[in-house]
């Protein structure tokens, strides 16, 4: 089911009674662009330790946008025996542009390439998108608008809002006090920036929003005093009702926040960057501090990559590089418990994917994902249990995905995945390896890069003049290097020994060699002579 802006107010009350009587909700994200193309020392590395990789994703984060997210929340069928029920929606966003309010966003080509070849609809983004906004720009908006210093910035609404003064100016010249106009076809927010204008311009005027039009009542100064003095309960609330609709998408991520489902995603990390600083707050410099607020926010995470990547070694699953194929392989026969694990139907108004594959469409990506928590972890159930399995149920599944609740995948860092409830886990990267050039003068790391790119992929940092620092995430990689240079006569290749190879640590041995050798110099000097 695809939402849009005018659709979004009024199906909240249903999204709200979904996720409270939901098991949980799985989650996906499209974006304008994934990762900046930032100078050598910028990008991200294996040789970054999770604060370093934070850091350096933080800047594409704040310099891309999401356009489309889909959620698909799960709640299992009462009166059936292990069967789920789905409902899958889709949201095209488009940042919250009002007065003070004016977000910038950069495009990736390779990104909006991408999406292009899943058909993903750019109109429905940039022309009819759910507006949003974090807590930073709500304050800045909520302050703006009943501190009465709000301004209309874009020149096309000026121009619009203008003809509108004009028509109402007009009429009341003629009007009597108790009459009416309506003013038809005006939507969103240029509904509320026409009533702020018209009020902020005209003493003798209250207006009402209602059903796409804005009916202007002229009164006098004392009925225009005891309206906007009015308890909000008893009169228009117009300014509450124009916040609410500015909020936009930000109401349902708090509804989603405090109903404490868990949250499902693959390879999510970016998806939760995302979800911070689009409706939360801006991204702290701090990486532990971003922990603690996603935490905080939702109690309970599990990743699907994190979760299949250990699995598909231990059952030497067919290799597969996404996650429709994933959950191909879970719905083959390959999977032991295909027969025995979950049923999982899709409601009758998503009836969408029922019979067609949408990659890469968020709704979709988002319901995979589900799916595959489900089957995975009745996989790991019959495991666990062997012939006296009991009759499965969520908190069951729970219970034996506890090892990767809040462990999320990490790509390219010194660690494989980040913990958002304590501690994370320390390296099980292959190990550094140490490289010494002879007779290639003024070689660089990117030359390094090339000349090992035959054979596998590394990640190259310069240690010294003539040497460098090898990193990959495979461990046959680092083996075959090892065994492939063994006898090369310009390129020597060896385990990297903090111990062996530090600098410092070379620079203290040498100092405290050569106090020592003082030291029994002079105390050979200063023997008394027999």
């Amino acid at each position: 089911m695809d939402v849009s802006a005018e659709e979004f107010e009024q199906i909240l009350p249903m999204l709200q009674e979904l996720v409270l009587g939901a098991d949980f909700v799985a989650l996906d994200i499209e974006f304008t662009g994934l990762r900046s193309n930032l100078p050598g020392p910028q990008q991200i590395s294996l040789f970054d330790l999770p604060s370093e990789w934070y850091l350096k994703t933080r800047l594409s984060v704040q310099q891309f946008t999401i356009c489309q997210i889909g959620l698909s929340v799960f709640s299992r069928v009462k009166g059936e025996y292990n069967k789920y029920v789905s409902h899958s929606c889709n949201f095209f966003l488009f940042p919250t542009t009002f007065g003070i309010l004016d977000s910038e966003f950069s495009f990736q080509a390779s990104s909006v390439q991408f999406l292009n070849q899943y058909g993903f609809d750019y109109n429905k983004f940039l022309k009819n998108g759910i507006p949003y906004m974090n807590e930073e720009q709500e304050r800045k908006m909520k302050h703006s608008i009943l501190s009465g210093s709000w301004r209309v910035r874009s020149s096309l609404d000026k121009d619009q809002i203008k003809l509108v003064i004009d028509r109402v100016t007009q009429w009341l010249d003629l009007a009597e006090e108790g009459d009416s106009m309506t003013l038809s076809g005006i939507t969103g927010f240029q509904a509320f920036e026409v009533q702020l204008v018209l009020h902020q311009a005209l003493p003798n005027i209250w207006t009402v929003f209602r059903d796409q039009e804005v009916t202007v009542k002229k009164v006098n100064t004392q009925q225009r005093w005891y309206l906007e003095n009015t308890p909000c309960e008893q009169g228009n609330c117009w300014k509450e009702k124009l916040l609410l609709s500015a909020r936009g998408f930000t109401v349902f991520f708090q509804m989603l926040v405090k109903a404490r489902k868990p949250l499902v995603g693959h390879n999510m990390m970016m998806d939760l960057l995302h979800l911070h600083e689009k409706f939360f707050r801006p991204l702290p410099e701090s990486y532990e501090q971003f922990k603690q607020n996603i935490h905080h926010l939702f109690p309970l995470l599990l990743d699907t990559k994190n979760v299949t990547k250990d699995l598909w070694k231990e059952l030497n699953f067919p290799r597969v590089s996404n996650l429709s194929e994933v959950y191909d392989v879970l719905n083959s026969d390959c999977n032991p418990t295909r027969n025995s694990g979950p049923v999982i139907v899709h409601s009758r108004k998503c009836t969408k994917y029922v019979e067609t594959k949408y990659p890469h469409e968020a709704a979709y990506d988002a319901f995979l994902c589900g799916s595959v928590l489900l089957k995975v972890a009745h996989l790991l159930l019959q495991r666990a249990y062997g012939d006296s399995t009991p009759a499965p149920s969520f908190p069951l599944y729970l219970e034996v995905l506890t090892p990767y609740v809040n462990q999320v995948n990490l790509i390219r860092a010194g660690v494989p995945k980040i913990n958002f409830s304590g501690p994370d886990h320390p390296s099980i990267r292959p190990p550094i390896l140490m490289l010494c050039v002879k007779r290639w003068p003024g070689v660089n790391e990117q030359q390094i890069y090339w000349e090992f790119q035959t054979l596998c992929k590394f990640d190259v940092r310069r240690f010294t003049r003539n040497k460098f620092l090898l990193l990959t995430n495979k461990f046959k990689d680092a083996r075959s290097i090892l065994k492939e240079y063994r006898h090369h006569p310009d390129l020597k290749v060896s385990l990297y020994r903090h111990w062996r190879h530090s600098p410092n640590i070379n620079c203290l041995l040498q100092i405290c060699g050569i106090i020592t050798t003082w030291a029994v110099v002079a105390f050979l000097l200063g023997r008394p002579r027999a």
